[in-house]
């Protein structure tokens, strides 16, 4: 089977993350990575926290905690988040650590003895007031594309357009809040992007046709609008330090690289990590270097971060003139929004992960999200939307199904999978009906298809519930309680055959699906169309429970408390 290397864009150290960015990365990942992992394919899901830049620094002031134990308290408060979402990674690094450093430098290095890095006198925002240079984020001010009060001095979080902090309107310091600055010179490393322009526009002419149009629409636009030399360092007290071998000046002044020079290579220190973990069996290199014909690896983010992972980062990889392996696949997302506004992590407007885990299980977030991933466009969140989902697909389709099979067949045969007769034609029937809509749903999961996947997912439930209403053994046991036996032998069989399938998808419920029959020997980890269609899986004789009520149904009353929490509109 294939080797799938797989990465979601870094969450930011500066706080819990919002749905937005659950469903824009992570999470879609995960559910990727658990269903090729099912089916048998070598898989390795890397993610790490993105700790340097101005956001920790500032975050860390606001906390009143020096930068480094910020980072480290802020790292394991997102990976308790992302344990109870039950995002299985293989490995969740720091991009603060020694990993990451070491492989950061040595890409400066190598990029530098490329000609691909230059030293460069610009003028910069000074503060008096805080008697220092002022990077990117620490300067706030109005956007001149789109007339947003509040964009940063590295990007619009509004209209998404990279910024330098000379660019805005209105400039003031993110520390103190003065607007006496001042425009000083300093020196540092910018990367000669300019120089790759031509290579970098062959790579992605060899990959935009199997991408996402998001992605290499995005991609082929800045493209278009022509590669700059971009500054890759800053004047921060932490991060990646420049290495004083190299650029002696510059190191005894203090600058470090800029968190997105560094960010995207911590995918590679990450993975360095988690193979340092146990070095006699695990090889980083092997995923990284030289690796072009036997990985594939696929990206996860949403719409914001294509520019830095489809023109960035492969500029970098590119001037190192070494083989590293570069990115297969982008899935790109839009934008989740909450009423039609946006989501904001700096703003605190919609719901946040640790918020959601409050209300209600994982399983309930890991289905909506996925069922509305913002693929083709921006897709909305409302309560109401959210509570119809559950109602409907998750407590109505799905969980009534299980829980009023395995009652009914208790109540009248017992705690085990009864016998009854030989199947007939409408089980023929739905065994073909099971192997199209499983055929169609692995179909949508290796096109990484996500919306359509959960279509395909809730026609398997639903064929189930079609099945027991054309055979409704409530009526059959009065008559026949062979048949109904059948019935409910069948519709056992189509349980287990959901929790196999669902696991990606609600990996907690699917367990609790599958732990309903005793089978000493359930090893399998999928089931394929043409296995589907006999559904005897389950032996008869086999001793079952009733498993606690899968999902619970939102009221009324559920909806309104959420939304007085919460508002039924943005901020």
């Amino acid at each position: 089977m294939a080797r799938h290397l797989i990465t979601s864009a870094l969450p930011y150290i500066n706080g819990i993350k919002h749905l937005g960015n659950m469903v824009g990365s992570m999470l879609p990942a995960d559910v990727y990575s658990r269903y090729l992992r099912q089916r048998g394919h070598d898989v390795l899901y890397i993610c790490a926290t993105d700790e340097h830049g101005t956001p920790a620094e500032l975050a860390a002031k606001e906390r009143g905690l020096p930068v480094d134990e910020f980072c480290a308290q802020a790292h394991d408060a997102q990976k308790a988040v992302y344990d109870g979402f039950a995002l299985a990674f293989d490995y969740f690094g720091r991009s603060s650590s020694a990993e990451n450093r070491d492989i950061t430098q040595h890409f400066a290095r190598k990029l530098n003895e490329n000609g691909f890095i230059e030293e460069r006198a610009i003028r910069q925002v000074y503060s008096p007031a805080d008697g220092r240079f002022l990077p990117d984020r620490y300067v706030e001010g109005t956007c001149p594309h789109c007339g947003y009060d509040k964009a940063r001095g590295d990007q619009c979080e509004n209209c998404t357009r990279v910024l330098d902090p000379t660019d805005l309107i209105n400039p003031r310091s993110a520390i103190s809040g003065s607007t006496d600055l001042e425009v000083r010179e300093t020196k540092h490393l910018f990367l000669l992007q300019s120089k790759l322009q031509h290579e970098v526009e062959e790579w992605v002419a060899r990959h935009e046709q199997d991408w996402p149009q998001l992605a290499s629409s995005i991609a082929r636009k800045w493209l278009t609008e022509g590669l700059h030399d971009r500054a890759i360092t800053r004047d921060l007290d932490w991060g990646v330090p420049v290495p004083a071998d190299t650029w002696p000046e510059l190191a005894a002044e203090g600058k470090v690289f800029y968190v997105w020079f560094d960010a995207p290579i911590e995918y590679i220190g990450a993975t360095k990590e988690w193979a340092d973990q146990d070095p006699a069996n695990r090889d980083w290199k092997s995923w990284w270097y030289e690796a072009d014909d036997t990985v594939r690896y696929t990206q996860f983010m949403a719409k914001d971060n294509v520019p830095f992972h489809t023109v960035m980062f492969p500029a970098t990889e590119l001037g190192v003139r070494e083989p590293w392996k570069k990115v297969d696949y982008v899935k790109a997302f839009n934008w989740l929004t909450y009423y039609g506004g946006k989501f904001s992590t700096s703003q605190k407007r919609g719901v946040f992960t640790d918020q959601a885990l409050d209300i209600l299980p994982a399983d309930y977030w890991r289905y909506f999200l996925i069922a509305n991933a913002p693929e083709s466009d921006d897709s909305s969140f409302t309560w109401e939307h959210f509570t119809a989902t559950v109602n409907k697909d998750l407590a109505d389709t799905l969980g009534n199904f299980v829980n009023r099979v395995l009652s009914f067949s208790r109540k009248r045969f017992g705690d085990e999978v009864p016998a009854g007769g030989e199947p007939g034609e409408a089980e023929t029937r739905l065994g073909e009906e099971i192997a199209g809509l499983l055929a169609e749903y692995e179909n949508q999961m290796e096109a990484l298809q996500f919306r359509k996947a959960a279509s395909a997912l809730r026609a398997l439930w639903s064929a189930g519930n079609s099945y027991l209403e054309e055979k409704a053994p409530w009526l059959e046991i009065k008559t026949d309680k062979d048949a109904a036996a059948l019935t409910l032998r069948t519709a056992m069989n189509l349980i287990h055959l959901y929790a196999v399938v669902s696991e990606p998808f609600i990996p907690s419920s699917a367990a609790a699906m599958r732990a309903a029959f005793a089978l000493p020997d359930d090893t399998a980890t999928w089931t394929t169309p043409e296995e589907a269609k006999s559904l005897t899986t389950i032996p008869v004789g086999t001793p079952f429970t009733v498993p606690p009520v899968l999902f619970a149904k939102l009221t009324d009353e559920d909806l309104e408390t959420y939304k007085d929490r919460f508002g039924g509109r943005p901020a």
